[in-house]
């Protein structure tokens, strides 16, 4: 298979040439440098190279300002691929997506049995060289993990992954020495807000906050483009949020967190309660097996307990993006998730908690809305990961 060497596709100015490519969709020469303040020669040169390297392509002419029409410059979203890795409690997604994050080809594996980092990375290996061994025709440049629990992006370590019960494990070290390219490591709700902010298209604002909404509940936020990870990496952890001082213990160790009341099982749990109180609902016919998803169907059909029970967790979620919003004021926050899928089950009673509890009324209306990426918004996060390395890398890379 043919890979790309990330580093020599990378400097600040062909970077910044690069976004303004793709921000654009199709400009010509004069107007790059007229936008970005680099000289005519600079961008001349850097264009050449950007041909050459097939990051770039020329297009149709562009409209006439008094002389030649000029050629206009597109981004060659198909040259470059990138693998993009999800890795959630019960299964592992692995896709294959080009620059503009279509997708190509993707691959599952469900994680039934208990794992440990090794044989976690023995699965990454496999299910990344089997999806890339059906395409060896293609030039792949990175390759983006989006890990669940808590990160060490810049170590590309998985601190605590709590739901498969792993600590410490060297994911960019071990990936960048077999497969000998550039590996990107985040949170998967971190990836999910980078993929968002990458992919969504309706997103405006400087900023934007992005939940995941599944076992676990965790958040990401973009500023500019980039994620924020604050001091020590764990920026966005909401669903440690307490919200209820005497609630129940979560698996963090304190009580009454934001997961506890509004993740997918507390959604089951809670709904169990309601049933073991003697309360009526068609659920009763599937007392064994119920889950989010049951009590989503059971709401859509008509029964009151499961609509309740979904509407009381977006009340709680609303709470806890109120405070988001009193504290980090975005421009947009978007829901993603497996509970997402509860549509406006969900999405509903947030927005109605936002405007009824945020001080300001402008804030009051802050766009929140479902994911356009559904279940892919982790592993196009993990896409994004790499895109965003290349396509806006810090100054002095």
């Amino acid at each position: 298979m043919q890979r790309g060497s990330f580093q020599w596709m990378k400097s600040l100015n062909k970077s910044i040439i690069l976004n303004k490519i793709r921000k654009a969709g199709s400009i010509s020469r004069a107007q790059i440098a007229k936008e970005t303040e680099l000289t005519p020669p600079t961008v001349g040169t850097i264009v050449k190279e950007l041909l050459v390297q097939g990051l770039i392509r020329e297009s149709q002419l562009g409209v006439s300002q008094g002389g030649r029409k000029p050629t206009m410059l597109v981004l060659n979203v198909q040259a470059f691929h990138i693998v993009g890795v999800d890795v959630g409690p019960s299964q592992i997604r692995f896709i294959i997506s080009d620059l503009s994050g279509e997708r190509r080809d993707e691959l599952r594996e469900i994680i039934r049995d208990k794992v440990d980092s090794e044989n976690l990375l023995d699965r990454l290996k496999k299910g990344i060289q089997q999806l890339m061994e059906r395409h060896d025709n293609l030039q792949f440049i990175g390759i983006g993990v989006a890990m669940h629990g808590i990160v060490d992006a810049e170590q590309g370590r998985a601190i605590f992954a709590p739901n498969l019960d792993l600590r410490d494990v060297p994911i960019k070290e071990r990936l960048e020495a077999y497969f000998a390219m550039t590996v990107k490591v985040e949170n998967d709700a971190k990836a999910l807000a980078l993929g968002e902010s990458w992919f969504h298209g309706e997103i405006t604002g400087r900023s934007m906050v992005a939940i995941n909404v599944g076992r676990g509940i965790g958040a990401g936020m973009v500023i500019d483009g980039k994620l924020y990870n604050g001091e020590h990496g764990i920026a966005g952890e909401i669903g440690h949020m307490m919200i209820d001082l005497r609630g129940k213990k979560c698996s963090c160790g304190n009580h009454g967190c934001l997961q506890t009341i509004a993740s997918g099982p507390a959604i089951a749990e809670r709904a169990e309660e309601l049933l073991a109180a003697g309360n009526a609902s068609m659920l009763l016919e599937h007392a064994d097996e119920i889950t989010a998803e049951t009590i989503h169907q059971a709401a859509v059909a008509g029964d009151d307990l499961a609509g309740a029970v979904l509407h009381e967790a977006g009340i709680y979620l609303g709470i806890a993006l109120t405070n988001l919003i009193h504290t980090f004021n975005p421009g947009s926050v978007i829901i993603g998730g497996g509970v997402a899928k509860a549509g406006a089950y969900i999405l509903d009673p947030v927005r109605e908690t936002i405007h009824s509890r945020v001080i300001y009324d402008r804030a009051q209306d802050t766009v929140v809305q479902l994911s356009k990426l559904g279940e892919y918004g982790s592993s196009l996060g993990a896409v994004a990961l790499v895109l965003s390395e290349l396509f806006q890398p810090e100054v002095g890379n």
